[in-house]
């Protein structure tokens, strides 16, 4: 222990000889957070919208109206005719389209459906889709609040009443911001870790070391003690900033998560540590954390996509990524309030590969430093 101590010791040393080292584990985590929180963000506003009313009716200047009562629309100026229109969304400086068709005042007093035109840009896959779906909800308030004010309708449409639980105004934000959290550790910890001891392989001191007293287990634990510390350093600071900065409730037990956050910890040391064994320089480091670990963790650990929506051979291998269980576990713990027994499948799935990573990574560690 007196050796471990010692060796932990200098690794401190090390990180106050290098400030620029210890901002970036404690400050870059902090950051990153704050950006990322505020530019992912899949929430739609402001969707650039033309109307063309050529029915000019009481009605249809009312259905035009309720547009203008959300803050998901940006009604620019209305067209003087088609070719203007088409003209709007050709440039881009309209996403969606609305053509109220002459009659529609006199067709809806008539019990009839009037047709609506919507013209929709689709090079923008996610604000078509919701400007589609806003329109179409648009339209049924309209129609609902004729229907109480107005002549009744021959055609009655029922309206189902919806309540959205855990996340009610369905912000994309909530949903984001904790699964960043899993995104940021992984990469400060693993490439930090990587880099850090691949560092000392080129400069030789590793060598040094190891032919020592000091054992291999020894050199181990005195390289991912301080990360680790740095580490629950980081995640404290990153849930506090997710409480504060981004309002997002936390509404299951903090021990718990913090619990399961440490467990992910080792797998993503573990992860840095198979990384500087397998690489010779830190640019070689970098490539493998970017390439072969970070891009297959964001794309399928459902930090973005859902994992349900991927075909059924990647589906069956998503399980293997740590990523994609503390996902579970934190959003589960912060939005729902979850706790073990609800979680218990993912912290065991977790735990069984952290731990696996880990005795794996310092294996090979070991065997390549003999």
């Amino acid at each position: 222990m007196k050796r471990l101590s010692s060796f932990v010791k200098k690794e401190f040393i090390q990180f106050k000889r290098d400030p620029k080292m210890l901002a970036m584990s404690i400050l870059a985590p902090l950051l990153q957070l704050i950006i990322l929180g505020y530019a992912a963000n899949f929430d739609i506003f402001d969707i650039p919208t033309v109307i063309w009313d050529k029915d000019q009716s009481v009605l249809s200047r009312s259905y035009g109206e309720v547009f203008q009562s959300t803050d998901i629309f940006k009604i620019l100026a209305p067209p003087r005719d088609y070719s203007e229109l088409v003209s709007k969304l050709d440039k881009g400086e309209a996403s969606l389209a609305i053509i109220i068709e002459e009659g529609f005042q006199r067709q809806l007093l008539a019990g009839q459906r009037p047709e609506v035109a919507a013209l929709v840009d689709g090079s923008d896959s996610n604000t078509a889709t919701s400007g589609l779906y806003y329109s179409s909800l648009m339209t049924q308030n309209f129609a609902s609040n004729v229907q109480k004010t107005g002549p009744p309708l021959k055609h009655a449409h029922i309206s189902p009443v919806m309540r959205v639980t855990y996340n009610s105004d369905l912000k994309s934000r909530h949903f984001l911001v904790p699964g960043i959290l899993g995104l940021v550790l992984m990469i400060i910890t693993m490439v930090l870790t990587s880099l850090a001891i691949v560092k000392e392989k080129e400069s030789g001191t590793l060598e040094q070391v190891m032919v020592t007293p000091v054992k291999g287990w020894e050199v181990i634990m005195g390289k991912l003690i301080p990360f680790t510390i740095i580490g629950i350093i980081d995640i404290l600071l990153v849930i506090g900033a997710a409480v504060v900065v981004f309002g997002i409730p936390l509404k299951g037990s903090f021990l718990f998560l913090l619990i399961m956050s440490i467990i992910y910890l080792i797998s993503t040391l573990g992860l840095g540590l198979f990384i500087s064994t397998t690489s010779e320089t830190q640019q070689q480091a970098m490539l493998t954390a970017v390439f072969f670990i970070i891009t297959p963790m964001v794309f399928l650990s459902g930090f973005i996509f859902p994992v349900n929506n991927m075909p059924g051979v990647i589906r069956y291998l998503t399980p293997l990524l740590p990523l994609k269980h503390y996902l579970e576990i934190i959003r589960g713990i912060f939005l729902r309030g979850a706790g073990m027994k609800e979680l218990w499948a993912p912290s065991v799935w977790l735990t069984l590969l952290s731990v696996a990573v880990f005795v794996t990574s310092i294996k090979m560690f070991e065997k390549s430093s003999q």
